[in-house]
């Protein structure tokens, strides 16, 4: 018999008590600083994170700082101010105003406002794309496993150009080539990621992803049979087939919903469990579709009971000052606006840090727990890689409010 090949397991030792701690007190900086502190809040959130994530007794560490992302920002700010300022002013020159008021605008001006906001939406869209790729390079760059770095390649643009071309594809086949997309995608980035002085290879197939869109396409059919009902029962004046109609296109959105999140989980683990490092180390991922649905489910529906908790405390506690506020006290009025406006926004911080524990992190130590590592002696011959140059800190992607995610 053979032997069994050597295997790594990854492991989370995250906790909620902790991660809440560290969410609610940075998420408190934050709105003190009116903001400015988000970009010291995430760092710190990630580094908690990282630091949770181990394999064989070696955990990984995430060296990225809160300036940096904050001048990145800055950056990115200015440019965008910049070029969208140019935009605007070329669009007016031609007539079109994203600044109308449709209640005494024409109908002309309102179908400009319209065409402006669209063109402003699509010139925008490169730059989104373009802040996906440097979010991640950024992130790689920062990473670091037994004190090697991680890194990646320059080619956000390169990224664009690509994403812009499948992203086309998809849509015009309505869905039908997403599998070819995400897949080329990822192919993209993984492609041109290391670890230390080695590279990683995406392998695979892109039409080996159509299995994990079965639930996707079932949505479709659904949509497509119940849209007909409702016209046939529209044109016959036929209420029932039209109510059967409208019933199965909730049905059609619930299932979209969850086929979207098993293409997400299924897709991952095939992407994953094909990427080589150093042409010797492999990857098996095996998250579980079930798990992820109830952790959305379950976690969301205690965030939902949890929050209202939340903020109904804090209407409880402006009771009093409404009082006072009904009589005429400019007193009573003032007092009832802070009190508002600070438990407003001390509830709203304790629902971010709960989504953190009860839907977020649960998630990812799912996926980081289903993922094994096999052949790891080959980490053992690693060597250090020199550290990445032109790395902007994901500055675009927290200007366009991408970089929200973990």
């Amino acid at each position: 018999m053979q032997p069994e090949p050597a295997t790594m397991q990854l492991s989370y030792s995250g906790e909620k008590g902790p991660l809440f701690k560290l969410a609610f007190k940075t998420g408190l900086l934050t709105v003190v600083t009116l903001g400015i502190y988000r970009f010291w809040q995430k760092t710190r959130i990630r580094k908690y994170i990282w630091s949770s994530v181990s394999a064989d007794g070696d955990t990984f560490e995430y060296t990225g700082t809160g300036m940096e992302k904050f001048l990145g920002f800055l950056v990115a700010i200015v440019f965008l101010a910049v070029y969208l300022g140019i935009l605007q002013m070329i669009l007016f020159y031609f007539g079109l105003n994203i600044m109308v008021d449709p209640e005494t605008a024409g109908p002309e001006a309102v179908i400009g406002q319209a065409v402006a906001i669209y063109i402003s939406l699509f010139a925008v869209l490169p730059f989104i794309l373009f802040a996906i790729y440097r979010a991640r390079r950024y992130k790689m760059a920062r990473t670091r496993f037994r004190g090697i770095r991680l890194g990646m390649e320059k080619g956000a643009w390169g990224y664009v150009v690509r994403a812009l071309g499948y992203g086309f594809l998809t849509v015009v086949t309505l869905g039908v080539l997403m599998p070819l997309s995400t897949f080329k995608l990822e192919k993209y980035m993984a492609d041109r990621s290391f670890y230390g002085s080695t590279r990683l290879i995406q392998e695979g197939a892109w039409t080996k992803l159509y299995p994990a869109m079965k639930h996707l396409f079932i949505a479709l059919g659904i949509f497509t049979v119940c849209g007909i009902l409702i016209a046939i029962g529209g044109i016959n004046e036929m209420v029932g087939l039209a109510v059967i109609g409208g019933i199965g296109i909730f049905v059609g959105y619930i299932w979209f919903m969850i086929g979207a999140v098993y293409y997400s989980v299924r897709s991952f683990g095939y992407l994953m469990s094909h990427k080589v490092l150093g042409g010797t180390v492999r990857f098996v991922a095996e998250p579980k579709t079930g798990f992820v649905i109830k952790t959305y489910i379950i976690g969301g529906l205690l965030l939902s009971l949890l929050a209202s908790v939340a903020f109904g405390a804090v209407g409880v506690l402006a009771m009093p000052m409404i009082m006072l506020a009904e009589d005429g006290s400019v007193g009573g009025i003032v007092a009832f606006a802070i009190i508002m406006g600070i438990g407003y926004l001390v509830a709203l911080v304790v629902t971010q840090a709960l989504s953190l524990i009860l839907i977020t992190q649960p998630i990812l130590a799912h996926y980081i727990e289903t993922i094994r590592v096999e052949n790891p002696e080959a980490l053992d011959r690693v060597h250090q890689r020199e550290a990445e140059t032109g790395v902007d800190a994901d500055g675009f992607a927290d200007a366009l409010d991408i970089g929200g995610a973990i």
